[in-house]
């Protein structure tokens, strides 16, 4: 069916709004499905970049599935840094970056993060936070990695200066001193 509305929208003038919303609904279609590479095909087809960047915005604040805000957010990265606006542009890694390091996580698990994907320093510190350190080791990995040339909101040095801050709670032991009574 998006395909015929698609071939009908070549044939007779459709207002800009309808194409948009015609292209958004059947790009979240196409990454609901898994099929990425139709979804590509699809945005590759657009020809007026203003339509493109339209509906790939409003298909990633659509929230899809982790797979697809991650190509969603890779995808406009990759063609509209320029077009963006510098606190667009951080939002958008933000949520690529957070997404990256979800896709590190247990499969299982994902869900429990999901929401923090557009945080990652959050994410992180909820990380520490439920004591899954072998985790954690495997998130700083990654954005240690992906930070490198990045500018997102958040530095590699913010990221230590989170891990210090627990590392030191971790070894803060209260403890009350007993008198000694005579």
């Amino acid at each position: 069916d998006y395909e015929l509305c698609e071939e009908w929208g070549h044939l007779y003038p459709v207002p800009r709004e309808d194409l948009i919303n015609l292209h958004r609904e059947h790009l979240l279609h196409l990454l609901e499905m898994g099929d990425m590479e139709k979804a590509l095909q699809l945005l590759q087809r657009i020809e007026d970049p203003g339509v493109c960047l339209a509906i790939t915005e409003q298909s990633l604040d659509q929230h899809p599935n982790l797979a697809a805000c991650h190509f969603l957010a890779d995808y406009l990265t990759a063609h509209f840094y320029a077009s963006l606006t510098r606190a667009r542009r951080n939002e958008i890694q933000a949520l690529y970056i957070g997404s990256k390091v979800l896709l590190t996580l247990p499969e299982l698990s994902r869900v429990n993060y999901f929401h923090l994907s557009s945080r990652p320093l959050l994410m992180l510190e909820q990380l520490l936070m439920n004591m899954k350190v072998d985790w954690v080791a495997v998130a700083v990995q990654t954005l240690h990695q992906l930070l490198a040339g990045q500018e997102i909101g958040f530095t590699v040095e913010d990221i230590d200066r989170l891990l210090s801050k627990y590392a030191e709670k971790a070894l803060n032991f209260p403890f009350t001193l007993k008198e000694k009574r005579s």
